[in-house]
Formats: structure tokens, sequence, C-alpha cells
């Protein structure tokens, strides 16, 4: 009974071998193989063949170029490209021209630290959201919860900011000196 079902087993994982096909460089059999990146298909031949693809077929998006668009940098067009961190619009004299546009929520609200730039909603590469200065490499401020065009009352600083919670909606002084801090 034993020599049956190893029989068998062997039958049947030859048959999922086979499922993938035939390698195209060797002619041998594609084996689902892991590497620290995922699954992919592999040749049974290795190392003599080195033949692999991934084991899902991934979705490919071609430059597409915005007609009527221009560079303001170097007049070339526009493309919409896909990158790291998503889809986005940059300049197709990449890599000499690197312009990038940026959709960002611009307020009226002036940075309180340069009274020069206004804040503007960005994203991390981590997905999260916070406001800097849009005057970025002269003035580096950046706080974490959305900002209020309102002055603090207790310190005179520029802006206040909204946190909300369970407990629900607290209206504060960004600056950790001052500590005012008002529940709504």
């Amino acid at each position: 009974m034993k020599k049956q079902q190893s029989a068998l087993f062997e039958k049947h994982e030859h048959a999922l071998q086979k499922e993938y096909g035939e390698c195209p460089t060797c002619g041998g059999e594609l084996r689902i193989r892991n590497s620290k990146h995922g699954a992919f298909l592999g040749c049974s031949g290795y190392p003599t063949c080195d033949y692999s693809r991934p084991l899902v077929a991934t979705e490919t998006m071609d430059e597409q170029v915005i007609e009527g668009s221009s560079c303001p940098l170097c007049n070339n067009e526009l493309a919409i490209k896909k990158g790291r961190y998503g889809i986005f619009i940059g300049c197709t004299n990449y890599p000499h021209c690197q312009h990038i546009e940026h959709e960002e929520e611009q307020n009226d609200i002036a940075c309180p630290q340069c009274n020069k730039g206004h804040l503007a909603q960005r994203v991390s590469k981590y997905g999260k959201s916070f406001y800097a200065c849009n005057d970025y490499p002269t003035c580096k401020y950046i706080i974490n919860y959305q900002p209020l065009d309102q002055r603090c009352p207790s310190c005179d600083w520029g802006i206040l900011i909204e946190k909300r919670g369970s407990s629900g909606r607290r209206v504060m002084c960004p600056q950790k000196s001052c500590g005012y801090k008002e529940d709504t």
C-alpha cells in the first residue's frame, strides 16, 4: 500500500510541475522557486540554465506623453510615469532634467517660522500626511497635524494645530514650550 501512495504522490507532483511549461532557453521544466523578493518560475536545469520569470505577470505601464504640455525647466514634453511611490508626472528629458509635478494642497496659511512661504500638505514615503513650508531648502518647518490660521492666545505663535482623537477635537499650540490646549 505504501508503494501506491508514494507513486501517486510522485505522479501528482510531476503533473503540477508540468503545468508551468517548458524553459524557452533549454527545454527543461519550469518550477516554482522562492527568493527574498517572493516566488518566481525558474528552470529545473539551474545552475546550468539560469532562466527565470515572474510567477505573476505584472501590468506594465508605458510612458504616456501629455500632448501640449511643456516642462518649465527645459521645455520638453511632460509624461505620466510610474515610479517607486506610484504614478507621477515628470519630464521626458530625464535624467538630464529631473522636473516632477507635485500635487500639493496649498493653504493660505503663512509659515510661522520664516513668514515667506506657505504650509503645504505633503505625503511621506510611508503614506503619512504632514505639513511643511513650501520654501523648503531655506525653511525646514514641519508639523504633523493640520494647521489652523489662528494665532496662539498664550504665546502669539503664528498658527495652532488641530488634533482629532477618540476624546474629540483638540486645538493646541505646536510650540512645545507653550503648552496651550483647548478642547472643542
